[in-house]
């Protein structure tokens, strides 16, 4: 069974040595670094966002990724670091004008030549295509080669004119070494954003109690105002008292009887004609004048008590 018919077997049809280590293509991984989304793995489309690591995404890959808030979520390594939509920026990308796309392929008798790059550097030149190191500022979001940096020093966005540091230059599509800088320096930026928050929360607390504390402890201005209005109620009720005389007084100058003013303490209610059992309600009936041997209890007894 077998090796019959003379076959003569070879040492590797018979002797299994070790697996030779598969090599990632450089020209593969450095196109789907550069034209594809980390987080969907479809082509880059604008808007295309960059994180503080330096990966590139769509922005509606972003948008998914965040509202999805199922436990399995596809590739969510490539994204665990993205919390919020603010941990990303969107990208100012120039074109390149030597770059067609997919006009000249519509009928499919074209090739796509993947190497040439849809963006460009706007300062050199240089293709965004991975074989030069570009980099994106996260204050406005302006992309640059690291060549033009370099060569042409400014404390400003050679674009738009923003003031950065060196804090604000993230290199995209870095080595593991850019990527472990960049990861500590993101840690430390959430570390400070999350002490200023903390700092500012008793600062308010303050700000907020502060009118509470003036509301319930009237200044001197409020004291003063309300001690004359206490001290000068009897002068008051003298001249609720005296306005009706005087308006009877005009009232009978001038041959017409005057309506009496305002509705303060014209007469007692005892002069009043109203019935004793009204009039026993009030303290100036002669009821509230009792001592309280001779005032009757409040609590009455049934004869089912007794």
């Amino acid at each position: 069974m077998g090796c019959d018919g003379g076959t003569i077997p070879k040492r590797h049809e018979l002797v299994k040595g070790p697996k030779k280590v598969e090599k990632v293509d450089k020209d593969a991984e450095l196109v789907a670094q550069w034209n594809y989304c980390t987080l969907s793995q479809e082509i880059l489309r604008r808007p295309i966002v960059a994180c503080e690591l330096g990966r590139l995404y769509n922005k509606d890959a972003v948008i998914e990724f965040l509202l999805d808030k199922s436990s399995e979520k596809a590739l969510g390594k490539a994204a665990s670091h993205i919390k919020s939509i603010k941990n990303v920026t969107e990208l100012r990308l120039s074109d390149n004008p030597a770059w067609e796309g997919d006009r000249g392929n519509t009928k499919g008798d074209k090739h796509d030549d993947l190497q040439r790059a849809r963006f460009i550097c706007p300062v050199v030149g240089l293709e965004m295509n991975g074989r030069h190191r570009f980099c994106f500022l996260r204050c406005c979001g302006c992309v640059f080669s690291e060549r033009a940096l370099k060569e042409i020093k400014a404390e400003v966005c050679h674009t738009c004119g923003a003031a950065f540091q060196d804090d604000d230059v993230i290199v995209l599509n870095g080595t593991k070494e850019d990527v472990e800088t960049l990861k500590k320096r993101m840690e430390e930026r959430r570390l400070r954003a999350k002490v200023g928050k903390k700092g500012k929360k008793p600062k308010a607390a303050e700000s907020v109690s502060k009118p509470g504390v003036s509301e319930e402890s009237p200044g001197p201005s409020k004291i003063k105002a309300v001690k004359p209005e206490e001290n000068n109620l009897d002068s008051r009720e003298k001249k609720a008292n005296s306005a009706p005389k005087s308006a009877a007084a005009n009232g009978s100058s001038s041959g017409k009887i005057g309506k009496p003013l305002g509705g303060a303490a014209k007469r007692s209610i005892a002069d009043s004609e109203e019935s004793e059992a009204y009039k026993s309600l009030f303290t100036t009936h002669s009821s509230a004048k009792r001592s309280k041997e001779e005032s009757a209890h409040w609590v009455t007894h049934t004869s089912y008590c007794f």
